[in-house]
């Protein structure tokens, strides 16, 4: 289990665990049908399955391989979207991180402030020596987030999901601390 910070502060965000009140904001993110068009969980139709969610990433939580935060304005605290640290490995000091913008705030370098933030906070401290990423090899936006902090592609894994009645693959991107792009 890897002990992680509760906040990660970027310029315009801040990055915090998820609350009960992030629900309604988050549902204006996942609600979306193509900003989750290539996550692996269906689009939520309604606060319901927000809760369902939320109940979800709390177990992930209590068995200490997660952690769910989400990316707020600091000017406001508005949910914007969110940040998943998972598949942590302590002994490997790695973990894997996903994550979710709301298509209002496309294109302004808000999620690559968020990543920023995290991943240097984590390899600052020493907590995580290597970070994961999956995308969807369609997600070009995504690969070039990723490619923008210094990922690197590692590889095609074949048909490493089954989700929403569609089986694909995912380029396997990795970072470590002395790669992170600093800007």
């Amino acid at each position: 289990m890897l002990l992680l910070p509760d906040r990660f502060e970027a310029p315009r965000l801040l990055v915090r665990p998820v609350e009960e009140r992030d629900l309604p904001a988050l549902l204006a993110v996942n609600g979306d049908a193509q900003t989750v068009s290539f996550l692996p969980y269906p689009q939520w139709g309604s606060l319901a399955d927000g809760q369902a969610w939320l109940q979800r990433m709390r177990t992930l939580e209590a068995g200490g391989t997660a952690r769910q935060y989400v990316a707020a304005l600091r000017a406001s605290d508005e949910a914007v979207g969110s940040v998943l640290i998972f598949r942590m490995e302590a002994a490997s000091a790695r973990a894997e991180i996903g994550y979710v913008l709301g298509r209002a705030h496309w294109g302004r370098g808000l999620m690559r402030e968020a990543l920023q933030a995290v991943c240097a906070a984590l390899f600052d401290a020493g907590i995580v020596r290597r970070f994961e990423a999956e995308v969807d090899p369609a997600n070009a936006a995504s690969g070039a987030l990723l490619g923008s902090l210094g990922f690197i592609r590692e590889g095609r894994l074949r048909q490493r999901w089954a989700a929403k009645g569609r089986v694909y693959d995912v380029d396997a991107w990795g970072l470590l601390a002395g790669e992170l792009i600093r800007r």
